[in-house]
């Protein structure tokens, strides 16, 4: 249903809700004052090579301090250097009495050793004093050095590798870094696992790059021993936080008045504006800041102690908003910097109510009251998306609800670039989408009838043989699904990328422009199967060239799996609520548990691989889509995606090929190309097209060879 007045164009229609327990697992200390995430990245400090993924808010940089000491402590390492993204973030290493919490040893940073607290800037022309710094400090008998990542670049180039010989480099926000030769950082670190003469702990709270680059290269990566800690943990251990509802809305026109019509007054909210080279900007940021403001109500001055501006609203309230976009003062906006980061404010719920934002209050930034994160025009980035999540996600007195709203503008009809439009939105439905697998509880996937697990609970009748069976962890909240046909990983790199690492297998999928053109807008003219075994079959062989055919299988299927078996959830619990699933806003949440829309898919059908293979993963997205777009825009932008059509690939009809041969191995014949089945004949053809292209080749190798011409 569309409002007129509404420039979103729809009611709020979340992407996904995710509803947790509350259990307060993950705020908990152990005896040695660890909590969950700690105690389970501390419990692997005898690795040389370490890769914690954690998200945002769960204790990476205490972890890092237990990890330090005592590699320091009692395995022999010399010193050991923290490098960090940027000179803020150096304050999450200050001094902590971690002995009154039990543990033995308490963090400390000599002053003059935190250079994310020395004024130079991190540029090589200034950096002079910094490298100097790092120097000395090698040479000293201090055990601890914190440096942002651009120091520690030029400190390596400029001192070698060899200089960090039997110490310790801890690498946080590790997302930074690349697999790509053009990445300082990475190369170096490349050189640093070379030599073996370093260890390495790596912290991230997104492992992925919205350059879609590999953080690091499957050698490399295969060295190091992976802790991790998934989101849906993180907000199940919680003690107030219960829900976090994601979603994105179109609008039309300027962006400044539909950030009016999306936003509650009622929440604490983080607006993240466009950047000025956005197509969403209005190319005056400052003037962008002032309307969304005159939206909001009446202007009544600037708290001089704080430099909040302050709003009086229509209901009579006066609201204090933090502008940290315009930058024409300085001295301003360290004030309101300064204000923002006030210890004594931090437990009070009232010191701010709006923050504005452009480039800021992203990584690292901490403001536990946030309930709202409202950010226009897509990002590039999806890490930049999970940062922004993470200030939302923080866990607070009374706090039970927050949420995440992108906007994006809707491809207008009479649009000349349209290409550019699609190109934005497709970007920012493929981050909601990776981030609904990101907060999405981990399954457990089985063949059919393996039985039960341990630790997890079965329900009321428990575990049935040939039933439709779904296992909880209630300690983890990962659930157990079983499936017929199911590859299972031979080796044990493909077991552990089928535990740990589907997320990123999904993270190349929806990356890729194909998938996502054909699966959203071109579906009368692609086959499910063209998305979840071509062109996922291609992304697994491309990511893990060395492992075997059935490894490689095996991690689509997961992947697969996980991803449709998520949105086809989604779909069903779409359905229930508008069929009256919940008549108020509690019942409704109550019913959005994503574990509800699971089983909701899996009691009503026997699973197989073949089944779920058949599901477009992107038709949950397109409903939501078809729900909150204008029709017309909608059309036109199928239109634009189905005029791309092109003929087989070469390697899309080897892939075809293949899996024509699987057909015959299993039926006795080869596909039929008049068949009709759509897949069936879409092997065939594919067998055909590649016929043509051995052929083509053929025909040029004959034409070169001597005599011919």
């Amino acid at each position: 249903m569309t409002n007129p007045a509404n420039p979103t164009n729809a009611y709020t229609v979340p992407s996904v809700s995710i509803t947790t327990a509350r259990t307060g697992a993950s705020s908990k200390a152990n005896m040695l004052g660890m909590r969950a995430m700690q105690e389970r990245a501390y419990a692997k400090r005898g690795e040389q090579y370490l890769l914690i993924k954690s998200p945002p808010a769960s204790g990476k940089s205490r972890a890092l301090m237990f990890i330090v000491l005592d590699k320091l402590n009692n395995q022999g390492l010399q010193q050991a250097i923290i490098v960090v993204p940027e000179r803020s973030i150096g304050s999450s290493f200050a001094d902590e009495p971690l002995s009154q919490y039990g543990f033995d040893w308490d963090w400390q940073v000599a002053p003059q050793w935190n250079l994310c607290n020395a004024p130079d800037v991190d540029e090589p022309r200034m950096a002079k004093s910094k490298m100097d710094a790092v120097r000395k400090f090698l040479e000293s008998t201090d055990k601890i050095l914190v440096c942002t990542h651009a120091t520690f670049r030029f400190a390596v180039e400029e001192l070698g590798i060899a200089a960090f010989d039997n110490r310790l480099i801890a690498i946080d926000e590790f997302h930074h870094v690349s697999s790509n030769p053009g990445n300082v950082l990475g190369s170096q670190l490349g050189a640093f696992i070379t030599r073996d003469k370093v260890h390495l702990v790596a912290m991230t709270g997104s492992y992925f790059r919205g350059d879609s680059e590999a953080v690091l290269g499957p050698a490399d990566e295969a060295k190091f021993e992976t802790v991790t800690y998934t989101y849906y943990e993180q907000l199940n251990g919680y003690q107030w936080l219960k829900s976090l509802d994601i979603g994105y809305f179109f609008y039309t026109g300027p962006y400044v008045d539909a950030v009016t019509k999306v936003l509650n007054l009622a929440l604490k909210t983080i607006i993240h504006i466009p950047n000025v080279n956005a197509r969403e900007s209005l190319k005056d940021k400052e003037r962008e800041v002032n309307e969304i403001m005159h939206g909001l109500g009446e202007w009544k001055g600037v708290d001089p102690a704080t430099g909040f501006h302050q709003i009086q609203t229509k209901a009579g309230r006066t609201l204090k908003i933090a502008d940290l976009v315009d930058d024409s003062d300085a001295a301003r906006r360290s004030r309101v910097l300064t204000a923002l980061k006030d210890p004594a404010q931090k437990n009070n719920r009232d010191h701010v109510d709006i923050i504005i934002a452009l480039g800021m209050a992203k990584e690292g930034f901490d403001w536990i009251w946030c309930e709202h994160a409202l950010t226009i025009g897509y990002r590039s980035s999806l890490t930049e998306i999970v940062q922004i999540i993470g200030r939302a996600t923080r866990d607070a007195e009374g706090k039970e609800r927050s949420r995440f709203t992108n906007l994006i503008a809707e491809p207008a009809a009479d649009r000349a670039a349209v290409a550019e439009a699609v190109n934005d939105m497709l970007k920012a439905i493929s981050a909601s989408l990776l981030m609904e697998q990101v907060l999405a509880p981990r399954y457990e996937f089985t063949p059919k009838n393996i039985g039960p697990k341990d630790g997890f609970d079965y329900g009321a009748e428990g575990y049935k043989d040939g039933g439709h069976n779904i296992g909880v962890n209630k300690d983890t909240g990962q659930i157990h699904v079983e499936i017929n046909g199911l590859v299972t990983p031979q080796s044990p790199e493909a077991t552990r990328i089928c535990k740990e690492d589907l997320n990123e297998v999904v993270t190349s999928f929806l990356q890729d422009k194909t998938a996502l053109e054909r699966g959203l807008f071109d579906k009368d003219n692609t086959l499910p199967e063209e998305l979840t075994q071509l062109r996922m079959g291609k992304i697994v062989r491309e990511r893990y060239p060395d492992l075997s055919d059935t490894d490689q299988e095996a991690i689509r299927q997961h992947a697969i799996a996980a991803m449709n078996i998520t949105q086809q959830a989604k779909l069903a619990l779409a359905q229930a609520d508008a069929n009256g699933g919940g008549a108020d806003d509690d019942a409704i949440q109550g019913n959005t548990a994503l574990l509800d829309g699971v089983r909701k898919f899996v009691n009503v059908r026997d699973l197989d691989v073949d089944l779920i293979d058949r599901i477009n993963p992107f038709d949950a997205a397109y409903a939501v889509l078809a729900k909150a777009m204008d029709e017309k825009s909608l059309r036109q932008v199928q239109a634009s995606i189905a005029a791309k059509k092109v003929t087989i690939p070469e390697d899309e009809a080897r892939e075809l090929a293949k899996r024509a041969l699987q057909f015959k191995n299993e039926r006795g014949r080869l596909p039929d190309i008049n068949s009709a089945d759509a897949w069936e004949k879409r092997m065939a053809e594919g067998v055909a097209a590649l016929a043509r292209y051995r052929a083509q080749a053929k025909a040029t190798q004959t034409q070169r060879e001597p005599g011919n011409g």
